[in-house]
Parts: C-alpha cells; sequence; structure tokens
C-alpha cells in the first residue's frame, strides 16, 4: 500500500541499514474518477499537440524565412525549441500513465525528469534574459545594434546558457542520488520535481534545501534582475522619445516578451507558493500545470498573433507548401511511374 512521509518514523530513529532505497514512486497527479480520466486525457493531449505543433510552426518560420534571420528570432527559435522539450519532459508520461491507469514511475525515471525538467526550465529562464538583453541593445542603442549583437555573440550567449543549465542539473540530481527513500512513496503532482523529492526523502536533506535554494536565487534571481534593468533602461529611453507613435513603436517590439516574461515568473511563483502553503494540495498540482503546460503552449500565440513579421512568414510558408502541392502526388517526382506508364 502506498504511503506518504508522514506515515514513516524519521530516519534517524532507524537502525543503520534499515533504510531502503526505492525503486518506484507514485504520481498522484490529479484525484479525478475514473468518469474523468478520459476527458482530463483529452485535454491535455490537445494541450501537448497544440504546444509542439504551435513552436513548431515557430521554428518552420524563422528558418524559412531569411528576413528573419536576426538574433530577435534566434532566441525566439531557440525559446520555441526548448519549449517542446520542456513540455516533453513531463506530459507523455503523464498522458501514458492516464492511458494504462497506472501511476508508477521508476526511481530512475524520476530522477531523469528532474534532470530535464531543471536542464530546459534554466534555459528558459536564460533565454527570456538573453531576449531581454537583444531588445535592451535595440532600443537603446540601435545603431550599434548589428555590432553589438553579432553572430558570434549571439552564438556564444546561447552556449552558455546550454552550460550552465546543465552544470546546474548535474548538481541537483547528483545531490538528491545521495538520499534515500522509503518504498511506495506518493509524489502529489503529475511529474517528478526536485522539491516533492527532497521532502520525500527519508535521509538528512539539509545540503539539498541549502543547494536548492541557493541555486534557485542564483540561477533564477540573477536573470530575473538582468530583465528588470533591461526594461528600466528601455522604459527611460523610451521617454525620451517625442512622439508619440515612435514610443509605441517601441514599445511594440517589446510587448511579446514582456507577456512570456510575467506568464512564465508569475506561474512559477504560483507554484512555488502553492507548494510552501499547502504541501500536497490539488491547488499545487494546478500551478505546476500552468507552469510546465499552459505557459509553453501560449508562447507561440503571444509571438504570432502581436508580431507582423511571424505572421507574414507563416502566410509565405503556407503559401509555398500551397504552391508546391503534395510532393508524394505529383507523378514529375516519380521518373520510373512515368516510364512504366509511357
Amino acid at each position: 500500500m502506498p504511503h506518504t512521509i508522514s506515515d514513516f518514523p524519521p530516519c534517524n530513529l532507524m537502525e543503520p541499514g534499515n533504510d531502503t532505497r526505492t525503486s518506484e514512486f507514485l504520481l498522484l497527479g490529479f484525484s479525478e474518477g475514473p468518469e474523468l480520466q478520459p476527458l482530463v486525457f483529452g485535454l491535455f493531449l490537445s494541450m501537448y499537440l497544440i504546444t509542439v505543433f504551435g513552436n513548431l510552426l515557430i521554428l518552420l518560420a524563422v528558418s524559412s524565412d531569411s528576413r528573419l534571420h536576426t538574433p530577435m528570432y534566434f532566441f525566439l527559435a531557440n525559446l520555441s525549441f526548448v519549449d517542446i522539450c520542456f513540455t516533453s519532459t513531463t506530459v507523455p508520461k503523464m498522458l501514458w500513465n492516464f492511458q494504462t491507469q497506472s501511476k508508477v514511475i521508476t526511481y530512475a525515471g524520476c530522477i531523469t525528469q528532474v534532470n530535464f525538467f531543471i536542464i530546459f526550465s534554466g534555459l528558459d529562464i536564460c533565454l527570456l534574459a538573453i531576449m531581454a538583453y537583444d531588445r535592451f541593445v535595440a532600443i537603446c542603442h540601435p545603431l550599434q545594434y548589428t555590432v553589438i549583437m553579432s553572430p558570434r555573440l549571439c552564438a556564444l550567449l546561447v552556449l552558455v546558457s546550454w552550460i550552465t543549465s546543465v552544470l546546474h542539473s548535474l548538481l541537483q540530481t547528483s545531490m538528491v542520488l545521495r538520499l534515500s527513500f522509503w518504498t511506495g512513496l506518493e509524489i502529489p503532482h503529475f511529474s517528478c520535481e526536485l522539491n516533492q523529492m527532497i521532502q520525500l526523502a527519508c535521509s538528512d536533506t539539509f545540503l539539498n534545501n541549502l543547494v536548492m535554494y541557493f541555486a534557485a536565487i542564483l540561477v533564477g534571481g540573477g536573470p530575473f534582475i538582468g530583465i528588470l534593468y533591461s526594461y528600466s533602461k528601455i522604459l527611460s529611453s523610451i521617454r525620451g522619445i517625442s512622439s508619440a507613435q515612435g514610443k509605441y513603436k517601441a514599445f511594440s517590439t517589446c510587448a511579446s516578451h514582456l507577456s512570456v516574461v510575467s506568464l512564465f515568473y508569475c506561474t512559477g511563483l504560483g507554484v512555488y507558493l502553492s507548494s510552501a502553503a499547502t504541501q500536497g494540495s490539488h491547488s499545487s498540482a494546478s500551478a505546476s500545470v500552468m507552469y510546465t503546460v499552459v505557459t509553453p503552449m501560449l508562447n507561440p500565440f503571444i509571438y504570432s498573433l502581436r508580431n507582423k513579421d511571424i505572421k507574414g512568414a507563416l502566410k509565405r510558408f503556407s503559401a509555398m507548401a500551397v504552391r508546391k502541392g503534395p510532393i508524394v502526388l505529383r507523378l514529375k517526382n516519380f521518373p520510373g511511374l512515368q516510364a512504366s506508364k509511357s
């Protein structure tokens, strides 16, 4: 029978060697009855497909249109790729559990989820900060923009983001690997999360908590401070523009990014506050869904609906696809068939 951590005595009251390393966890997710499972499965499957399809469209638009080969859209394409990976870290396993009526995830699977979750969430944070810096340079130093935001610097910024996120993930997961857990523990979420695993450990977690919160301040707070600094300079520069049209044009280039940043950090803060206030509650799982599923799904809509360049690139891409037609149905692409027909 599965248990929560409160059902067990503290680990330090047990004899050495009596604690066991669990081979699996139970992901409670949402506690809906069986009659609601198909509805929840369909809802999450739809959101996942929309997320993947929407972000793939952004990738196709940026890669297929040479007019979008600029630093801003280079970073946007990277963000779309990361959002696909971020959602794919947790949602497919959740859908599989819904389909098989199973809530089990192995210890190795849980560690893997935590590892990739930290990598891609860290990349999201870093890329949002880089995009804020890009907007800062474009608005505050427009004449030097192409010199400052060179292709080499853009690639270097993305590379540093990857290295930072991977190293952070390796640090956190290696700290979790030293912990011991009771068997049959329940995780009150639809995926494995770092703080939940630390809370469920039966060994001393002081060092884990110290590293986790210090890293959260460093990896999460550092880029956030960079975003605030960039936008403070942007607002100061916009106030110096005399014409209302010029102010609107300058601010419109930041509106989509500012919306994504607000959505990302607000939902992330909601996850933290709900987990701290009511551990294991339905509200905590709902906040986690907003952070891991809804935010990546909305990003393509935010960037495409307000962005004429993206909408134009998508229209040109779809027109080109329609004009060429389905390749498999065009006889000229099958010389062998033409020869046999003649």
